[in-house]
């Protein structure tokens, strides 16, 4: 029995299947669960649409002129965010019918419902009964609300509200700037509406590379966002036909609409789980080993309700390891070092292996070396200024420990740089490796260039 259908439980249930056991998906929602209806899918939906704005609105830089502005100035290009919307609704139900299709392919039975655990080997779902030998948790987690700013779905809002918005919010107050937050903020910049990003920290993203995120917000200010630093949110009000934010010092912010981006909060309460003998956290998170494993050991947990780290692909691994190791399968434990990440802002952000505060903290030893991006003959064409390639490598044996990509489809150049971690490449072996010349990968290989313990040159 998996109690989720997003990707860890999704992905869960088509390694069991594959391994013979017979498979159970109970999901409220629908195939693909809040990730594909109402998170992940959507938000990078929208994302595509705004980045293509983005990209059109700095295009006369190459030439472009588009009718309907002054001279030199973008005109007649705008959202109409019916259509928008209307496309992010309906990628999200093909993706979701696409997952039900796979699923059904594997003779995997899916349930909607809200289930809970009615004892360590039974799962109740509206009543009925289904016993279990293995149960896999995968249920995710909710957006937090503050005391103060609850969503109401018209103009205070969560990221799950929005895309039932009829129109561009004229004035976006955005409260949060880790990565939904800044995502989010940067696409509806770039779609048309005035932004102001609401910061409690001394910047966006600070969880993130500090090289990284003082690039994006220098894009966000240079694109026209009110980035407000060191200012954090105490109160949202409506007003008319607009919002109020009141911070913490007393300050007021005003605008059309509030999207609140302040974390998430797992789903698991009420689900019977601390009577089935599952160890929750503080937070109310599920504890889990390397393999996916509870406190019980017929019972594991897969994805945001983990806490671990709140990525699909992370979810999805979580979810595959659990059930490898279930069913008797040969596994490899969970091994963060190795994720890829990526924010997906314009540029975009990705990262994998070590990070640079562990290395300035002097957790990691690496020599690191940083190529702006506006050193890259390709970026150049295509009239791409803002980003870099960071790369680090072991001093003794250069073999690669981590990197760090600021540019346009990062989230497609990071497999490079994942799987020369995962595999322990060195910056040796990379820099030996062809790319394409012009291209942005480019800047990978010249990066290992630099870093070879035997110069090139």
């Amino acid at each position: 029995m998996i109690i989720g259908g997003g990707p860890g439980g999704y992905e869960a249930a088509l390694v069991a299947a594959q391994l013979g056991a017979e498979v159970t998906v109970v999901e409220r929602d629908g195939p693909g669960g809040a990730c594909v209806l109402t998170d992940c899918v959507p938000s990078k939906t929208l994302i595509a649409t705004s980045t293509r704005m983005a990209v059109m609105s700095e295009s006369t830089g190459l030439g472009l002129r588009f009718s309907g502005g002054p001279d030199g100035e973008v005109g007649g290009l705008q959202a109409d965010m019916a259509v928008v919307n209307k496309r992010v609704r309906d990628l999200a139900r093909a993706q979701s019918f696409d997952v039900a299709e796979r699923l059904g392919y594997e003779d995997v039975r899916i349930v909607r419902g809200d289930a809970r655990l009615a004892d360590p080997h039974t799962v109740e779902v509206s009543g009925e009964r289904f016993p279990t030998d293995i149960v896999l948790i995968a249920t995710g987690a909710t957006p937090r609300v503050l005391p103060g700013a609850e969503p109401d779905g018209e103009r205070i809002l969560s990221w799950r509200q929005l895309w039932d918005l009829p129109v561009l919010p004229e004035e976006l107050i955005v409260v949060g700037s880790g990565v939904t937050g800044a995502e989010l903020a940067a696409a509806y910049q770039a779609l048309g509406s005035k932004v102001t990003l609401v910061s409690s920290r001394d910047r966006v993203l600070p969880n993130e590379d500090a090289d990284a995120a003082a690039v994006l917000e220098e894009v966000f200010r240079r694109r026209g966002m009110n980035v407000m630093s060191r200012s954090r949110a105490g109160a949202v009000e409506r007003s008319g036909d607009g919002v109020i934010v009141t911070l913490e010092d007393g300050r007021k912010v005003e605008g059309s609409h509030c999207l609140m981006t302040v974390g998430m909060v797992p789903n698991t309460r009420g689900i019977g789980l601390e009577a089935a003998g599952v160890r929750l956290s503080r937070g109310g998170f599920v504890e889990v080993d390397k393999v996916s494993r509870t406190s019980a050991s017929h019972i594991y947990a897969a994805g945001d309700c983990t806490g671990v780290l709140m990525l699909a692909s992370v979810a999805a691994m979580q979810g595959r390891i659990a059930m490898w190791h279930a069913l008797g399968e040969a596994v490899q434990p969970l091994k963060l070092g190795w994720v890829a990440a990526n924010i997906f802002t314009d540029p975009e952000v990705a990262t994998v292996g070590v990070s640079q505060q562990m290395i300035d903290t002097c957790e990691v030893d690496a020599r690191t070396v940083m190529l702006p991006l506006s050193t890259n003959p390709r970026a150049k064409m295509q009239g791409f200024e803002d980003g870099f390639v960071k790369l680090f490598c072991r001093p003794s044996t250069g073999i690669i420990l981590g990197g760090v990509i600021v540019a346009p489809r990062a989230s497609e150049l990071i497999l490079g740089l994942s799987i020369a971690v995962q595999q322990h490449l060195t910056v040796d072996q990379l820099a030996h490796t062809f790319s394409v010349y012009p291209s942005l990968s480019g800047s990978l290989t010249e990066a290992a260039r630099r870093l070879m313990r035997e110069s090139a040159y």
